[in-house]
């Protein structure tokens, strides 16, 4: 039978199952858009200590690509331990070959572009390529061993077992090889093609396949396969993910050792959810997915699911995943209504119906948006994708403990989310950005570790996590194709501190104001009664007095009470507490200010002998955004800054809570004496402590 006629038979039986099958009806978006659907991750003090553990050879897409986000040192995406007791690791590469890694040092096992080769493709879409690879359960017995691979259609005459409507352009394709040596560096052995599909893109197709771990043997789920399959990024236009007839979109779970299957190269598990429904796939174990990138269990815990969901142009998604669950796409983009044909191509996000429960959809556990630029045309490449995790379980980092890691691919960001948070049902987990650190202690970023050696763009990371058998966590990075293995943690602004301590200098001979007219001291409290006016010099504070009993200081913890005095109808109010300061042109100042949209508000800021400079992390030049507000009342409110005079680490908190509402890394002053005031308003403070290390 000619090819032609063989597609067309096919597009005919998928079109006549799709009729079968019952999708659901996206109806007409009701309330407003939404443009900023989700608020901002929360500034974590925890952070995580790395250091490199392997690097591997460049590499090169087939054909040459002229995407330049292709262009990468070496595009490794995953690191996973071979489960035969033996600690080696195993690496893909998506341009083709597979590593073998012992005690961080790795070598190639198997080129899987060479073997497929000149179908095989990975020079366009950022997944395309030697996708992944898992290994059997029993692989040390049977050596076997699955990998997913793309292959350009035009150049293979083999037949998708599924497509998709459109024209098939390329094949993700999952083999199965067996070792003739399970032991051995290198592979020798034979191999099955198990499953192949047709995707009408170039973008989301099969991205993970894994097994199980915390399956045992005789378990129902023990050596059963899961397939993560894309939307081939058609979901947009089509109801594809929605249709149960076809594999795009959903989650697969198969029996790569049965025969059950339409092409009797696998099995259909009998506990599969749509097993015997008339019009639906029995291998597919879940739906609804645009991207679903990555995907592990809780070797804890209840051994849940959970995948990370990478959303259109708005939301990232973390998904608890049970059977039969459909998660939306592309009638929901996360837990928001996604309108397909806009009247505004910025209007995608609408609120969900009050009646939503009846459409059956599983909204995520947990969930960022984008928050793209006030210029952004609201079509193209925001530049943020959620990199799926794991739920820590491992002894090296105890305060990672029930938290699921995962990051943004692009910018590096690394998150958690408590585990026990994630709630089906409930509001979204609260998610944390966590900080970063090298061994010898100093704060850096994914940028500064993919960076060196990196081809293309140097910020973007694209960044992967992954643990081994002991629950370890490792970090990848396609930029400079180096893994990272997190060795501990370690808390911001955690220095010794010292125990130098100050309380009860609420009186006046304790203080040096700029302008003491201005100031009461009543003696339980230190009262800015007139704002301030404009000094001669550089653009700075009005009005502060400086406390001059006790030392100067070097490591400082600052807490005390403070009042914005200022009508709350007055939203630039502020009050700033100083420390650092050396003199009136030279010194630190935390901005505690009901605005957070523009730059001089709500933020930490340097005085060096010129205009304030704005240095803490939370500020987001593009959002013109900072920290959330840090007083919008006339309350008292507790304020603690936390400054470590060695590393420049300086934390500020708001009313006791345990994350940071800013922090900045600054090393201009290393002591100076503690303080407080306003740019131009007025307030008080009460209850001050100083705790610290006396500088030399």
């Amino acid at each position: 039978m000619s090819k032609p006629r063989r597609y067309l038979l096919i597009i005919v039986a998928a079109v006549l199952v799709a009729a079968m099958g019952s999708p659901v009806a996206n109806a007409a978006p009701t309330g407003d858009p939404i443009r900023d659907p989700l608020p901002d991750p929360v500034t974590s003090g925890l952070g995580l200590v790395v250091k490199e553990y392997a690097g591997f050879p460049q590499s090169s897409p087939t054909p040459p690509p002229t995407d330049q986000r292709l262009m990468r040192w070496a595009r490794i995406n995953y690191i996973g331990e071979i489960p035969d007791g033996s600690g080696r690791q195993f690496v893909p590469d998506l341009n083709g070959k597979m590593y073998l890694v012992e005690r961080g040092v790795p070598h190639e096992y198997l080129d899987v572009g060479a073997t497929f080769a000149p179908q095989f493709f990975s020079g366009r879409g950022l997944g395309q390529g030697f996708g992944f690879v898992t290994f059997d359960p029993d692989f040390e017995d049977t050596g076997r061993f699955y990998t997913v691979h793309v292959e350009q259609a035009s150049l293979t005459t083999a037949m998708p077992d599924f497509i998709q409507a459109g024209t098939i352009l390329f094949h993700g394709v999952v083999t199965e090889w067996t070792a003739d040596d399970p032991a051995a560096g290198t592979f020798s052995g034979s191999r099955r093609e198990v499953l192949r599909i047709g995707f009408a893109g170039q973008i989301h197709g099969i991205q993970q396949i894994d097994f199980n771990p915390t399956a045992r043997p005789g378990e129902a789920d023990y050596g059963k396969l899961y397939l993560a399959v894309g939307d081939g990024g058609r979901g947009v236009v089509n109801t594809e993910p929605q249709d149960l007839s076809i594999p795009h979109g959903k989650m697969l779970r198969i029996d790569p050792r049965g025969t059950n299957s339409a092409n009797g190269k696998y099995g259909i598990p009998a506990d599969n959810p749509f097993v015997g429904r008339a019009g639906a796939l029995g291998e597919i174990q879940s739906y609804g997915y645009r991207d679903p990138h990555r995907f592990s269990w809780d070797t804890g815990g209840t051994h849940r699911l959970l995948l990370g969901h990478i959303g259109e142009h708005n939301v990232e998604m973390v998904d608890d995943v049970r059977p039969g669950d459909n998660f939306g796409w592309s009638e929901r983009e996360g837990p928001f209504v996604f309108e397909k044909q806009p009247v505004n191509p910025c209007d995608r996000l609408f609120p969900l119906p009050p009646d939503d429960a009846q459409n059956g959809f599983t909204y995520p556990v947990a969930a960022f948006d984008h928050n793209p630029p006030p210029d952004w045309n609201c079509t193209s490449d925001v530049g943020h994708a959620i990199s799926g995790g794991v739920v820590y379980r491992g002894t090296k980092a105890p305060a990672l403990r029930g938290k699921y890691v995962f990051g943004d691919i692009v910018d590096g960001r690394v998150f958690y989310t408590n585990e026990r948070e994630m709630r089906r049902g409930g509001p979204l987990a609260t998610i944390h950005q966590m900080q970063l650190y090298n061994e010898a202690g100093k704060r850096i970023r994914m940028q500064d570790l993919s960076g060196p050696g990196s081809l293309g763009d140097p910020n973007r990371v694209d960044l992967r996590f992954s643990a081994d058998a002991k629950g370890e966590l490792y970090l990848i990075a396609k930029a400079n194709g180096k893994i990272f293995k997190v060795i501990g943690t370690r808390h911001f602004a955690s220095c010794e501190i010292g125990d130098t301590r100050l309380s009860r200098v609420m009186g006046a001979r304790n203080w040096a104001p700029v302008t003491p007219s201005k100031w009461r001291f009543p003696g339980d409290q230190v009262i800015l009664a007139e704002a301030g006016v404009e000094r001669p010099g550089p653009r700075r504070p009005f009005e502060y007095a400086v406390l001059t009993k006790g030392p100067v200081f070097g490591n400082v913890q600052i807490d005390a009470e403070v009042r914005l005095d200022t009508p709350v109808e007055i939203t630039n109010r502020d009050v700033i507490v100083v420390f650092g300061h050396r003199s009136d042109t030279e010194f630190y100042y935390a901005h505690l200010s009901t605005d957070n949209t523009i730059l001089p508000h709500n933020g930490v800021f340097l005085v060096n002998n010129a205009d304030r400079l704005r240095i803490e992390d939370q500020w987001n030049p593009v959002l013109s955004r900072g920290a959330p507000p840090a007083i919008t009342d006339a309350e008292w409110h507790r304020v603690r800054v936390v400054r470590c005079a060695d590393s420049g680490e300086t934390a500020v908190y708001i009313d006791g809570s345990k994350n940071p509402l800013m922090t900045t890394v600054d090393t201009t002053f290393d002591s100076g004496r503690v303080g407080f005031g306003s740019f131009d308003n007025i307030g008080r403070i009460r209850n001050l402590t100083v705790t610290g290390t006396a500088a030399d």
